[in-house]
């Protein structure tokens, strides 16, 4: 009998893909990419047809959710069609994650492509602060793309911001009243060791969950909730809004004894902990002569060995990976 999930040596049921389709980007947030970025040849990059293909034989082994990354995922030429295939595979939770500057006039294709759920990147409300993270994004494009996202009917949006001291930890309490008003969730992250950059001392920076729960419980009780995304983070709820707030803490509260994740980049590596460099080249299996599915699955089966009980990340801003954010996708 064919295997139909996979599980790893640690017991951990992997139910959870986030696939990266370019990693090119609009923005150059300056936790993620360098100033002037050097992106991928072309023959380099998994096509569509290959993404879809992974996509399917990820769900005959059991993968429940897929989330599609960047980059920017929507700067890839033909995103629709990659959402349109996906979402025929019955999926119980298919997302994305978008800096939100396409959704203007994405926002409803993607709804009826078959696309359920959104994260938006929103690291400030001040739009020359914006333009200070994003280094060429403009604030009121987001803010209309949320819109247009709410409007468009989604089965749920969230908004995610990386904390960062001295930044825009300030602003920890504006993010929170603006959620509630726009009724949409919200995610504070801490950030992570991952590039080189020169912008901002990461050590410095790292602002905790901690923290920021803290900023939060100034304004509002959290209440402990068990609900689940089947990610990594942890939701609190307020007695007076709908809306959840979740924090993820690869730092602090490290959330490798639960991870049910892998990633694959752009380029094909099928990545088993973002802040590892365990990795296998599914490119080469994708590409390899004559087409064959089960080797493809069979790969993919026994990479399980090499995911990693865990990551260790540091608090000082060391870079632990030297591949930048945008390699990865959120």
């Amino acid at each position: 009998m064919s295997q139909s999930k996979l599980t790893d040596r640690f017991g951990r049921t992997v139910n959870y893909v986030r696939l990266s389709v370019t990693d090119r980007c609009d923005f150059r947030c300056v936790y993620c990419m360098a100033e002037e970025m050097t992106f991928l040849p072309r023959q380099q990059v998994l096509t569509l047809e290959e993404i879809a293909r992974l996509a399917k034989t990820f769900v005959s082994l059991g993968t429940e959710k897929i989330r599609l990354t960047g980059g920017e995922p929507l700067v890839r030429k033909d995103i629709i069609e990659l959402v349109r295939e996906i979402g025929t595979y019955g999926l119980r939770d298919f997302a994305m994650t978008t800096n939100g500057s396409q959704l203007p006039t994405m926002a409803e294709p993607l709804r009826k492509a078959g696309l359920k759920r959104l994260n938006i990147s929103l690291d400030s409300l001040d739009p020359i602060k914006f333009a200070s993270i994003t280094r060429t994004g403009k604030l009121s494009r987001v803010l209309e793309g949320l819109d247009a996202a709410r409007e468009a009917g989604f089965d749920g949006i969230k908004l995610n911001t990386v904390v960062m001291k001295g930044g825009n930890d300030h602003e920890v309490p504006d993010l929170i009243e603006f959620a509630r008003k726009k009724n949409v969730d919200i995610t504070f992250i801490e950030e992570m060791p991952l590039g080189t950059i020169s912008a901002h001392d990461r050590g410095q920076a790292l602002c905790t969950s901690d923290e920021v729960r803290d900023i939060v419980r100034q304004h509002h009780e959290l209440i402990p909730t068990p609900e689940d995304s089947g990610g990594p983070a942890r939701y609190y709820r307020m007695s007076d809004s709908p809306i959840k707030v979740g924090f993820i803490s690869p730092h602090s509260h490290n959330f490798c004894a639960t991870c049910n994740r892998v990633r694959v980049t752009v380029e094909g590596r099928l990545l088993l902990c973002l802040g590892n460099e365990h990795s296998v080249d599914l490119r080469r299996v994708l590409r390899g002569y004559p087409v064959n599915d089960d080797k493809l699955r069979q790969t993919i089966i026994d990479s399980m060995d090499l995911k990693p009980e865990r990551h260790h990340f540091s608090t000082n801003g060391d870079v632990q990976i030297l591949r930048f954010m945008n390699m990865t996708g959120g």
